[in-house]
């Protein structure tokens, strides 16, 4: 049984206190089929519920309320109406979601909550319940935590049934006959008894004075949709150029920004020399918004009539800088202070249970031989990484007639919204939000400096749409970047070769702090979780564990990054598991799959991807690393090679369980983005800190994976009943120690610090 640690007890006791307070604990969540507001309808089209409109020429517009940045969630969530509704889903259009509250992720926000997967129990029930029900009344509508079909699995479908319910009592009362002997399909409904049928546009009016009641969902043995692989809608328009990204938004006279940042952090204006890019080809003004972003970060703006002609004059433009109190900031610097701090006190225990004996804490003694048992004792490190999406930084924004309107990829368009009101001065309902495909989020866009920047340019004019659009070297020099870590991890075996104890020790910086000052205004309050998740709640049935971590105050900016903690934990956690199966003398497979007798979904994903992957071929070697993260269980095998000093993978093989899997296509393609996504830092140049800066500016220095280097990607889904769990990041979180693994069994050698390089 788990010991419960002061944040664990805080939280539940925090969500029980908002119950008393608040006076609405004991009422059970509010709706999320009606929106506060008509849905915003085009010609003839008639709203049945808050997430789908049916026209008289029977189609059906439904509501995604997530951003499309390449996870196909503008395929599976129409596909979940679809699929209730009984209507052909080349019949569904989609459209973005209003700013209400139904809409809100409650998925990504109720997970938030550091409780250990194998936690049951009232008390957890209650904190996640609870705290649902404060994401639904905060609304706050975000793409993040891979959470989308998650999220969306029962009240879209319900939308879905609702609708249908409503189109067949419609029929029911026009025909005069049994609600109970019409049947639907493929958009139409059928009474076999007299011959009727009618299409469920011509029945839309009528239906829309019906009342549904309560609905049953279809069980999965009935589902026509959900389950097969279904091509993705906006594949065809990326392919021919059609498809249009945040960059691409094109307003009436719109205008171009560019900028000079402050190059190292916290660099200030000196000074200003304006006068001589004001009289540049095309140059209307230099701003400076050093105040627009929560920080702040220096900056000036120089508006032109072209963006090349707005970027020449910024190239140009002589500004003195301050370097600022950090200029002496490093790399070196910053893993030292990392190593202090895990020397010193201050660690918060996310999670505890039996008894660590002292003597096998990391750094507090040699490993050798320790009340009969073997202790084992390693330091593991992961330096920042950039997010380096595709398309860079931007938004257009006009601020005009007391509205602000917004052209823009964004993972978090109510974040969006609250940020371009705050810097245009206006209230949040008179921003006017138009929602772009985004190329590439990876947590970067759920950040909203971009908007508060843009904003604060449009302000200086005149009325005029202006686009702010970030160069690739200021994309990677001013990011929010993944956090540094280091962890100190430390085990013992017994005599018969088993773990019986696990010590986790880490150290880091804390990015939820400061993701919600600069998005909210606010602190956060209390131990980080995404510092150690992945190493807090991993499955493995050690009978003695305590997990531990220092958060350490950082100076370069952090964010949220594809997988988050769980894309450093996890080459931590599965590293050391390969050494102590190593010291043990046993399979590195067999010594996992022997610490899962009461998690078999784990054991059958490990079993499904080494049963794929065979035997390597000989000069190769094949590691495994197995992971669970955002509710998903994933096993991935790398087959690799070493040739003249040089890592070569050449085949992955992905074994995944993450629910039911609504649309297998997609799922195939996210584990073959996130291989390349993790093979990407974990074998490329990370991002590195010199005299108060990034020294990395582009893809020259810090490279991603090019086509040619992608191994293949073979991905297993094993099939579940379970409820939908998340795609779009757990793949990448095994990656980079199975590939570590598969290198000592080549060579011997224990790489453990990212990027993986050998001696």
């Amino acid at each position: 049984m788990a010991k419960w640690t002061r944040r664990r007890f805080l939280l539940a006791g925090t969500a029980a206190a908002g119950t008393l307070v608040v006076g609405w604990g004991a009422m059970p969540p509010r709706q999320r089929l009606h929106a506060g507001a008509p849905l915003p309808l085009d010609g003839a089209a008639v709203a049945l519920n808050g997430w789908l409109a049916l026209a008289p020429d029977n189609t059906v517009t439904v509501i995604v309320p997530r951003a499309e940045m390449g996870q196909g969630v503008h395929t599976a969530l129409p596909m979940l109406v679809a699929e209730e509704l009984d209507m052909p889903l080349a019949r569904v259009a989609i459209a973005a979601a209003p700013a209400d509250k139904i809409y809100a992720n409650i998925a990504a926000i109720r997970d938030a909550l550091p409780f250990h997967p194998d936690d049951t129990g009232n008390t957890q029930a209650f904190a996640r319940w609870t705290l649902a029900k404060v994401a639904r009344e905060l609304g706050i509508s975000l793409t993040g935590g891979s959470s989308s079909v998650k999220d969306a699995w029962l009240p879209m479908r319900e939308a879905g049934a609702a609708a249908r319910a409503m189109l067949v009592a419609a029929a029911s009362r026009a025909w005069q006959v049994p609600a109970a002997s019409i049947r639907t399909a493929d958009g139409e409904l059928f009474h076999d008894g007299s011959g009727r049928r009618a299409t469920y546009g011509s029945l839309a009016q009528a239906a829309a004075r019906e009342t549904p009641g309560s609905v049953t969902l279809k069980e999965p043995h009935a589902f026509r949709l959900i389950g097969h692989d279904v091509p993705r809608r906006e594949a065809r328009d990326k392919v021919n150029g059609a498809a249009r990204f945040g960059i691409d938004a094109r307003p009436e006279g719109m205008l171009y920004a560019a900028l000079r940042m402050a190059p190292s952090f916290g660099g200030t204006i000196a000074g200003i020399n304006a006068a001589d890019v004001l009289g540049m080809p095309g140059v209307l003004s230099v701003i400076d918004i050093t105040n627009a972003v929560t920080g702040p970060r220096a900056a000036v703006a120089v508006v032109a009539k072209t963006f090349w002609q707005a970027r020449l004059a910024a190239d140009a433009l002589a500004i003195r800088w301050d370097a600022g109190p950090h200029h002496a900031l490093s790399s070196e610097r910053i893993f030292g202070e990392l190593r202090a701090a895990l020397d010193g006190d201050g660690h918060h225990v996310y999670f505890e249970q039996g008894e660590v004996d002292e003597a096998q804490v990391p750094g507090n003694g040699p490993a050798g031989q320790e009340d009969g048992g073997h202790v084992i004792s390693a330091e593991y490190s992961a330096p920042f990484h950039a997010h380096a999406a595709m398309e860079p930084v931007n938004c257009t924004a006009q601020v005009a007639e007391g509205k602000v309107r917004l052209w823009l990829s964004t993972q978090a368009p109510s974040i969006a919204i609250a940020i371009a009101a705050s810097a245009g001065g206006v209230g949040r309902e008179q921003v006017e939000l138009h929602e772009h495909l985004l190329g590439g989020g990876f947590g970067r866009r759920l950040e909203g400096d971009m908007v508060a920047q843009a904003v604060a340019i449009a302000r200086e004019c005149r009325g005029l749409p202006v686009q702010m659009i970030w160069t690739r070297e200021q994309d990677i020099r001013h990011d929010v970047y993944r956090p540094a870590a280091l962890a100190r991890l430390a085990a013992t075996l017994d005599a018969s070769g088993t773990i019986k104890s696990w010590h986790f020790s880490g150290a880091g910086g804390a990015l939820t702090g400061q993701y919600t000052l600069r998005n909210f205004g606010l602190p956060a309050v209390g131990p980080d979780k995404t510092t150690v998740e992945g190493a807090y709640d991993m499955p493995y049935e050690i009978p003695h564990q305590r997990i531990a971590h220092v958060a350490v105050d950082s100076i370069v900016p952090l964010g949220n990054w594809r997988s988050v903690g769980h894309s450093y934990n996890a080459f931590f956690k599965e590293s050391f598991v390969d050494e102590m199966a190593h010291a043990a003398g046993k399979d590195p497979v067999a010594f996992r799959a022997a610490m899962l007798l009461n998690h078999p979904r784990h054991v059958a994903v490990l079993d499904a991807a080494v049963r794929r992957a065979g035997t390597p071929p000989a000069g190769r070697a094949h590691g495994v690393a197995l992971h669970q993260s955002f509710g998903t269980i994933v096993a991935q095998v790398a087959e690799v090679s070493v040739r003249d000093g040089a890592i070569h993978v050449h085949r992955i093989v992905c074994a995944i369980d993450c629910g039911l899997a609504v649309n297998p296509g997609h799922v195939t393609q996210q584990m073959e983005s996130a291989v390349a996504f993790g093979l990407s830092a974990a074998l490329g140049d990370p991002v590195t800190i010199r005299g108060g800066r990034v020294e990395q500016s582009n893809f020259g220095d810090y490279p991603v994976l090019r086509m040619g280097q992608v191994p293949m990607v073979e991905t297993v889904i094993v099939l579940s009943g379970e409820p939908p769990e998340g795609v779009g990041e757990p793949g990448v979180p095994p990656v980079a120690p199975a590939v570590a693994n598969a290198v000592f069994r080549l060579t011997g050698q224990r790489l453990r610090s990212l990027p993986l390089r050998l001696a």
